[in-house]
């Protein structure tokens, strides 16, 4: 991995496009060199006024793909870019944010306020910028929010008996079922509860994302097998025979090592990538299974009324050809006098 200088950063930065590879590369490459990342933050801001409109959304993908995932090794890429975010934003709304760059925008802010990257006022205050209606919606949510606490706050004793009342139950059934061997224990490994189903658009993408992952990546593979033999044979050190060489050697080595750094963190990344992708599949799964049990009970309930309907029908069938024929009956009105009409029946 190249070494850090702001003019190799701004090139970076011109280079940058909206393609998540691009993104998590170059991300990837700003966590490595955090320990310059007030130098960082500053240059990749002083780069954000001076990008396209177009651009602008790219480079907040960026700043955000940045901020998760350098939280694990430290809260400096949060503070420092925390101070320009404001002003980003702003600079953003000034030249004018459309319905899909506000859109995404929102997504961004929500993920922070979900993950508690930023405190919940400053994601209002930020939301703000990018579409002041929402200090409306946010006062709003706000008194909202404020009675439903003095609701909770007078509901908090009577759950707190409840809460009594069922542990005490727990208890009593507990010691009730253990029918007197206490000394035997077991213990079982609790499985993960299953989540909220993920929507089929967000799975699809999520799995079409694993296909550009580290792993499936054939360009570094193929810059890793042909590495030479000294890298990772320590005998073959000894047929050095000049300094020339080992300097050579030496320089061969640390650009493998970068490389297989980088690779390693971007496998790492894919690892957990495929463990949130393989539990949103397991809470699909579950969930289309539940749906396919509804499906199969009302199915089977619709074909008991079917069944019944088709019992009336040929009841109502039979009842049809047990019927007298009407033809065949005798005229019973012949030669009687016609029912006077209307006229007659008020003509003076």
């Amino acid at each position: 991995m190249s070494g850090f200088t702001e003019n190799a950063l701004i090139r970076k930065l011109q280079d940058l496009n909206s393609s998540q590879q691009s993104i998590q590369t170059l991300s990837l490459w700003l966590i490595h060199h955090r320990k310059h990342h007030a130098a960082i933050v500053k240059t990749w801001f002083k780069e954000m006024l001076k990008a396209k409109d177009s651009k602008q959304l790219t480079f907040m993908y960026l700043a955000n793909d940045v901020i998760q995932n350098s939280k694990k090794k430290g809260p400096e890429y949060g503070k420092e870019f925390g101070n320009v975010l404001t002003d980003a934003l702003k600079h953003m709304a000034k030249t004018g944010i459309n319905t899909k760059t506000k859109h995404s925008l929102h997504r961004i802010l929500n993920i922070w306020e979900e993950r508690g990257v930023y405190e919940p006022e400053r994601i209002q205050e930020l939301k703000t910028i990018v579409d002041p209606n929402d200090a409306e919606i946010g006062a709003a949510t706000k008194r909202k929010t404020t009675e439903v606490e003095i609701k909770d706050t007078e509901k908090k004793p009577r759950l707190e008996e409840k809460t009594r009342e069922k542990k005490e139950r727990r208890r009593s059934e507990s010691k009730s079922n253990s029918d007197g061997h206490n000394d035997r224990h077991s213990s079982v490994s609790p499985k993960t509860p299953p989540g909220d189903p993920p929507e089929p658009e967000e799975l699809i993408k999520a799995l079409l994302e694993l296909e550009s992952s580290a792993s499936s990546d054939e360009a570094v593979r193929e810059r890793i097998a042909s590495l030479p033999p000294e890298v990772s044979e320590v005998q073959l050190l000894s047929k050095l025979e000049d300094k020339e060489s080992a300097v050579s050697l030496s320089a061969v080595v640390n650009s493998a090592v970068e490389l297989l750094a980088e690779y390693n963190l971007r496998l790492s990344e894919e690892l957990e990538k495929r463990r949130k992708v393989a539990a949103m599949l397991r809470d699909f799964e579950q969930a289309q299974r539940e749906l396919a049990k509804k499906a199969e009970a009302k199915l089977e309930e619709y074909n008991i009324k079917l069944q019944k309907i088709y019992e009336v029908k040929a009841e109502v069938k039979s009842h049809i050809e047990n019927l007298p024929d009407v033809s065949r009956l005798p005229d019973v009105t012949g030669g009687l006098a016609p029912l006077p009409s209307a006229g007659d029946l008020f003509s003076i």
